[in-house]
């Protein structure tokens, strides 16, 4: 699938089976915690799921753990490696490895890093437009929204 996100950027996407090996430089979490959404509050772009950039030496699910802990004070039961998407910036392309993840437990933290926040809903359209994230509007990340339906990790 092909895709022009809001930065006019081509993005391509593929969804990928359990087993397929992830190599992304990015990760994204689709967190079900108690059969809902955990979204995380982001401070400039609003509400969306977390996620981020892997570190030096860091696989795809140490980085998952790292920024899903980092942003909403989750901790991971287990992952299912859904796609992979990359961006084809004018500078440098980067992949980024989506996983859904089935949350355990959600810890309360003194600081969320970059964020305010887990927020937990429903479906995205329980969130107010002017509180979502761009993002929440991306292709891409619809897409996998709705392949993590399609498998039937999560009903909306």
């Amino acid at each position: 699938m092909e895709f022009i996100d809001a930065a006019q950027q081509r993005v391509t996407l593929s969804f990928r089976a359990h087993h397929d090996v992830a190599d992304g430089d990015h990760v994204l979490a689709l967190p079900i915690y108690q059969n809902r959404l955990l979204m995380t509050d982001h401070r400039q772009r609003g509400i969306e799921f977390p996620g981020g950039k892997c570190e030096a030496g860091e696989t795809t699910i140490d980085a998952l753990k790292r920024e899903l802990y980092e942003e909403t004070g989750a901790t991971i039961e287990t992952t299912y490696y859904i796609a992979q998407y990359t961006v084809h910036t004018e500078t440098m392309p980067f992949k980024k490895d989506v996983y859904v993840v089935i949350v355990d437990n959600i810890e309360g933290k003194s600081d969320y890093l970059e964020t305010n926040g887990p927020m937990i809903v429903s479906k995205i359209e329980d969130i107010p437009e002017d509180k979502r994230s761009i993002l929440l509007s991306d292709k891409a990340i619809l897409a996998c929204v709705e392949r993590m339906v399609s498998l039937g990790f999560y009903q909306l």
